[in-house]
């Protein structure tokens, strides 16, 4: 089918927004990657400009020198055990709440809705105390659980839809064969929500590496900080060493990038699942 005038004009106004945004998003990247390969000097002289040689210094004692890599291992380790106990309890809460009828299953799946709805750090006193109470201050495991309860609501709420979609008859089909609920759910529905999965772990991966504000209140022991809490250290009050820094930064963006190209393969699948027939 041979596109129209007025169709031309529209992908061309399309294209011109997505290489803008794309613009937008990239030339920060950019200015952050070449600031860390150039000397402090040159960074307060010109700061937006080519480096005149590439200084790798910065990247050197990033990851000999600091204590960038006990960061970055305490950031790995609180986000892969968030987002992997975040998954199995979403997806164990959202069966029940989507696949059976039971007095009060809206209620509880509006009590998930509403945890959505209101700002984790209102509670900040309050997970003060049950932290301090339970003896995981100053412990990973306080962000951990920390970061579990702020993102079950709304993974909940995406997991619990997208299972309310899935056609029946294969779980009327497993339990003929005999097949028991828990077997139904690991084997036969985690596979298909691999789409719904992966877009739960892409909008939580982020929020979770990123997250500075508990980190602050929770950690005191240097060797328990997280990267956004660590790289705050490369930030003086009366002068700071911007090629460290940046290299630093540059560093830190590598696993997120790298975990949301592996996941949007599979949630891509699943947009584009049932597109096409034969």
């Amino acid at each position: 089918m041979v596109k129209g005038k007025k169709d031309r004009v529209l992908d061309l106004f399309a294209y011109l927004l997505l290489i803008i945004a794309a613009i937008v998003v990239i030339y920060p990247l950019f200015v952050m990657i070449i600031t860390s390969l150039k000397t402090n000097m040159e960074v307060l002289v010109n700061p937006f400009g080519l480096p005149t040689e590439l200084n790798f210094e910065g990247y050197k004692y990033v990851l000999r020198t600091g204590d960038f890599p006990i960061f970055f291992r305490n950031s790995i380790f609180i986000t892969l055990v968030s987002l992997f106990v975040l998954l199995l309890v979403t997806v164990m809460a959202s069966y029940p709440l989507s696949r059976f009828s039971f007095f009060g299953n809206r209620m509880v799946y509006f009590y998930f809705i509403i945890g959505a709805m209101l700002p984790t750090r209102l509670a900040t006193v309050n997970l003060y105390q049950v932290i301090n109470g339970l003896g995981l201050f100053d412990t990973l495991w306080a962000l951990i659980f920390i970061y579990i309860a702020m993102t079950i609501p709304i993974s909940v709420f995406i997991i619990a839809g997208f299972m309310a979609e899935l056609p029946r008859e294969l779980e009327e089909s497993a339990h003929m064969d005999g097949a028991s609920d828990s077997r139904i759910l690991f084997s036969i529905w985690v596979p298909l929500l691999r789409p719904a999965l992966a877009t739960v772990a892409i909008f939580n991966f982020i929020p979770i590496w990123n997250e500075f504000f508990f980190p602050l209140i929770f950690i005191s022991s240097d060797h328990l900080k997280p990267l956004p809490l660590g790289l705050a250290t490369f930030f003086g009050q009366y002068q700071s060493d911007w090629p460290t820094a940046f290299a630093a930064l540059t560093i830190a963006i590598l696993p997120p990038l790298i975990f949301y190209l592996i996941a949007s393969k599979h949630f891509i699948k699943g947009l584009t699942a049932g597109a096409l027939k034969g």
